[in-house]
């Protein structure tokens, strides 16, 4: 049988005092689960360290736990703070305040990024009485965007010439590449490289998203490719080989 429900008084004060009594222990409530949160993302976080510090060398997917789990452990801490500061327990008699998140504050986009201006064009009359319109002002929203990776070939062409009087031939030099009789040029070299070494990023991920794009690189051309271009000497050093031996060739005459 379903108990009967306590007597509501119809004293007012007596409703208030009833009501702010409800709103505190719901206020205390609310703050017990804010800590009991804040408590199994610190404990989460110090399993994941111990775990972490147990089994050897770190990974890009461990590093990567352990800011998120930190990052969440602050803002939850941030929030039971919040809510065990607004119950105010020196205060007897009076309601809680009100719980008031703080938003997080939106920085400015970076200014170094080039701008692209899209105005939508307004109205050239009036919509009430069709008179002509003078520009008071304008609201400018930035949205922060990207342009997708594009792939492309580029054909050095080397024309032949030959020569009518004495039936030679002349053509210019095969272009530069930074590994020999390679199609990698040096932009995708620097980028796989980049990513391999800067980012710690291995050649059969980057070789997967290659081919989601549409290119198809091999694993063992990437690695081969990774090989020889950390042979390849800088452009000081090859400029330092060519004045020396101007130097010399001088020095012989």
């Amino acid at each position: 049988m379903t108990p009967a429900p306590d007597p509501v008084p119809d004293d007012i004060p007596l409703l208030r005092a009833a009501l702010a009594a409800e709103q505190l222990a719901r206020r205390e409530a609310e703050a017990r689960a804010s800590g009991a949160e804040a408590m199994v993302a610190h404990l989460k976080l110090l399993i994941a360290k111990l775990k972490h510090d147990r089994f050897g060398a770190s990974s890009e997917r461990g590093r990567k736990l352990l800011d998120q789990l930190e990052l969440q452990l602050e803002e939850l801490e941030a929030a039971a703070a919040e809510d065990e500061a607004a119950l105010d327990p020196g205060k007897e008699g009076l309601p809680p305040r009100p719980v008031i998140r703080r938003k997080p504050v939106r920085g400015p986009l970076p200014a170094h990024l080039p701008r692209e201006r899209v105005v939508i064009p307004g109205p050239t009359e009036c919509p009430c009485c069709k008179g002509r319109l003078a520009k008071l002002g304008e609201d400018v929203t930035e949205t922060l965007e990207v342009i997708p990776r594009q792939w492309k070939v580029i054909q050095t062409v080397r024309e032949r010439f030959t020569c009518r009087a004495c039936e030679s031939i002349t053509q210019p030099p095969a272009p530069f590449h930074p590994i020999a009789r390679g199609r990698a040029g040096p932009e995708l070299l620097a980028m796989i490289l980049e990513a391999k070494f800067g980012q710690h990023l291995p050649l059969n991920r980057q070789s997967e998203t290659y081919a989601r794009e549409g290119i198809e690189i091999d694993v063992s051309t990437m690695a081969d490719w990774a090989e020889l271009a950390k042979k390849v000497p800088s452009a000081k050093p090859m400029e330092g080989q060519r004045r020396g031996v101007r130097a010399r060739q001088h020095l012989r005459r």
